[in-house]
């Protein structure tokens, strides 16, 4: 009896034992659970479950723990173990940040691949670790450009227009171009156009589909072979709870990760393709940007958006010739 007393304590001990190192990640994300961003933190979520190595996450979408951009703080903070974030949202903290939302900076989703994995990732990437935040799924998403009544591909089309951009430097980029700048939410894209207010709009191929911007315009430049709009998007954890995570758990993390990295190129991919498909079925004439018209963009970037950058940051030359250095 007492042997089996002793054995029942012995069962009890380690099943305590086993739930006390259970450990569970609260991950937050703006977006609802049907976008590629969602899915990402879910193929990682899903894996480390499967790994059964005591390790759960439980992911908050549509901005439901907090809100978009004050995401960055809590998860440099500890509050906060794992956020899927457009980096640049942290640009005020960490200037270097902005060059992840910069026009002109990344050519195609090939060219993002090489750049996550580049001397200016790097570089990125120890500002980060100064913030107790670490990088575990990289990926980028692309935008492009659409017009209400013509095609703008090159800076000459926006010269007169009323154009809505996404982000401070592509503010500055079309600007340069002598476009009129009219700030909104890509939510506010459709009733602009509609009313007169926008002449074109700069915004993500995602968010073209989804506000169905189609429904407003002649002409669509989508993200292809050549693209100005990328952002980068990474699913980032803080540094310092995945180093007290035990090796199984840290190897079940990484393992996710990759698998995550790997849809995340090739559903943004996808994204890409189905806004032309989308715009094509609409009606709408697709004008694909040509290698001439990009480096004309980068041009005009080097004399606005990076000149902007450089002068309001002293690492800011360093950072930039990093980035631009990736071929």
């Amino acid at each position: 009896m007492k042997l089996k007393s002793l054995f029942a304590v012995a069962l009890s001990t380690a099943f305590l034992g086993s739930v006390a190192n259970a450990a569970e990640l609260r991950l937050s994300h703006q977006w609802s659970t049907k976008d590629v961003r969602h899915k990402v933190a879910q193929i990682v979520a899903d894996h480390v479950k499967a790994a059964n190595v005591d390790l759960e996450i439980k992911i908050f979408p549509s901005k439901s723990l907090f809100k978009p951009k004050e995401q960055y703080k809590p998860l440099s903070r500890g509050q906060l173990d794992m956020t899927v974030l457009p980096l640049s949202y942290a640009g005020g903290m960490q200037p270097a940040y902005n060059l992840t939302l910069m026009p002109g900076l990344v050519k195609n989703h090939d060219h993002a691949a090489r750049l996550n994995y580049s001397p200016f990732m790097d570089a990125i990437q120890e500002k980060m670790a100064g913030d107790d935040v670490m990088v575990l799924v990289h990926g980028y998403l692309a935008g492009g450009f659409a017009g209400k009544d013509k095609c703008m591909s090159s800076p000459k089309d926006v010269k007169g227009m009323q154009m809505r951009a996404a982000g401070k430097s592509f503010n500055q980029l079309l600007a340069g171009a002598g476009a009129s700048i009219a700030s909104m939410a890509s939510s506010e894209i459709y009733n602009a156009m509609q009313t007169g207010v926008l002449d074109g709009a700069n915004t993500s191929s995602s968010s073209f589909v989804s506000y169905r911007i189609y429904e407003q315009v002649k002409c669509y430049t989508p993200a292809a072979e050549q693209a100005l709009w990328f952002m980068y998007q990474p699913l980032l954890m803080t540094k310092s709870k995945f180093e007290s995570l035990n090796g199984a758990q840290q190897k079940a993390l990484k393992a996710g990760a990759k698998k995550a990295e790997e849809f995340y190129l090739e559903e943004a991919k996808k994204e890409d393709a189905q806004s032309v498909s989308v715009f094509k079925k609409a009606g709408v004439q697709i004008k694909e940007m040509t290698k001439a018209e990009f480096e004309a963009w980068r041009d005009l970037a080097k004399q606005t958006s990076y000149k902007e950058f450089v002068a309001g940051y002293p690492e800011g030359q360093r950072f930039l010739d990093l980035a631009l250095a990736v071929e």
